[in-house]
């Protein structure tokens, strides 16, 4: 049955349909809540793999340069689209049948991260390293799995009006995990000391890790007491080469075609946007370990209250955005996210102090929070809707890419400068962003219409 319904006529419908109760109410129906488990289940293994570990790492002995290159474990994050079209069309056996095809993969997902976690308890890096190391590979394909069959599954699970609830609540779940698996996991483990906490210790790191790993259950129990989306009608592909050309290839030319020459500019963007951020990140807990800050401490004051502030940052920069537009505020994220890696400079120089920690973390995540919503909004703007998911992803998995990369020398450069020129010099990798930030308002406004940023800062 063809819809005739035009667009201004649908919108002035639901307007007047939708009140300001219903709206609120939407927070409070099953697939906000089944959304809110799911999010915290996806945001649990990201730190596990990256912030956490280097800081248990680091307290094990590991040297920084070791560290460094270890932080290359996220780029799994970064090409999670090469394996996305498997995930949104190969059917699993038996599971499929028995769940559906999202639920089936993202229980699988959740299998294969807690079996990484548990491996990763168990293990001792004081010991051996490299199978603590094949473990959170495992944990980090497994959660960037869960990514991708998740997106699905949210997409696929309501209506265009109700998108928007869904996606605050996963954030919201998403924001509690990272608060659990980074300052719960040190709570746990100092908890689990049995002398100086600063000493390290496999029992407490073993204990908390397991106590990560039944966390993902949250997960589990939500994807087999929910109800699997509609499927989606998909023309069969008549062969590997005609699937790859739909799945993979169609979306880049698509985005190619419609930007022309600007399309190398607006990629070389996206590549760069957050790599003052990502860089210096991966040296962020190895120099808390090497100031003497204590688990409890960096699990307060980083793990939760910086959380706290990225999602003030976030709220402000998405109002900024729309008060003042999205170009504007791209460019006032990427000053002030290479500008607050001067403040651990200045950082390095105190040794520790508690409070000095407390405003640079303060001022560091309200920074990232306010870049992280223009960013996003950018990144949306950039979409053809009928592509929007796989262009998406491939934008969002292009981002990590050069700056995990260069994140895995960090180590290297600590060991042979300091950190405080290794903070100086992540602030100046800032400085070729602004630029781009700045040449893009002026000239991709001309590539296409209605989808275009603002043209002038």
């Amino acid at each position: 049955m063809n819809d005739t319904t035009s667009p201004a006529s649908t919108h002035k419908a639901t307007s007047s349909k939708i009140g300001w109760l219903a709206a609120l109410h939407v927070y409070l129906e099953p697939a906000s809540w089944r959304m809110l488990c799911l999010g915290f289940s996806a945001g649990l293994p990201l730190l596990l793999v990256l912030g956490t570990l280097s800081f248990r790492l680091r307290e094990a002995g590991i040297d920084r340069s070791t560290i460094g290159f270890l932080s290359w474990v996220g780029l799994a994050y970064g090409f999670k689209w090469v394996w996305s079209p498997l995930v949104d069309r190969m059917p699993l056996p038996l599971l499929t049948r028995l769940l559906g095809r999202r639920r089936s993969w993202l229980l699988l997902a959740q299998f294969i991260v807690m079996a990484g976690l548990v491996g990763m308890a168990l293990l001792d890096p004081k010991v051996a390293l490299e199978p603590i190391v094949w473990c959170a590979v495992v944990v980090a394909f497994g959660s960037a799995t869960q990514d991708i069959a998740l997106d699905a599954f949210r997409i696929e699970s309501a209506n265009v009006q109700h998108q928007a609830a869904l996606a605050a609540t996963y954030q919201t779940g998403y924001r509690l995990a990272m608060i659990w698996a980074g300052a719960g996991v040190l709570w746990v483990a100092a908890r689990a000391s049995d002398a100086d906490e600063t000493v390290y210790q496999h029992a407490a790191w073993q204990a908390a890790y397991l106590v990560m790993a039944a966390s993902m259950s949250l997960g589990v129990l939500t994807v087999l007491l929910s109800p699997e989306p509609a499927q989606r009608v998909m023309p069969p592909a008549r062969n590997a080469r005609e699937w790859l050309q739909g799945a993979l290839i169609e979306p880049f030319v698509e985005f190619i075609h419609r930007y022309r020459w600007q399309a190398a500019l607006i990629l070389g963007l996206i590549a760069v946007y957050r790599i003052s951020d990502v860089v210096m990140g991966i040296m962020a807990n190895p120099f808390y370990v090497d100031m003497g800050y204590t688990k409890d401490e960096v699990a307060a004051v980083t793990k939760v209250f910086g959380v706290i502030m990225t999602l003030l940052g976030a709220f402000i920069g998405g109002v900024l955005s729309m008060r003042l537009g999205v170009m504007r505020i791209l460019m006032l994220g990427a000053a002030l996210s290479a500008l607050t890696n001067l403040l651990f400079a200045w950082l390095a120089t105190r040794g520790h102090d508690l409070t000095a920690l407390v405003w640079v973390i303060s001022a560091d995540n309200l920074a990232s929070g306010i870049a992280s919503a223009a960013f996003i909004a950018y990144l949306s703007s950039l979409t053809n809707v009928n592509y929007s998911a796989t262009q998406y992803a491939l934008f969002s998995s292009m981002m990590l890419l050069a700056p995990k990369w260069l994140a895995g020398f960090s180590g290297v450069y600590v060991d042979a400068h300091g950190y405080e020129a290794f903070f100086t010099s992540t602030a100046l990798l800032g400085a070729p962003v602004l630029f781009l930030v700045w040449l893009a308002s002026r000239v991709l406004p001309v590539a296409h219409g209605h989808n275009a940023p603002e043209k002038h800062l």
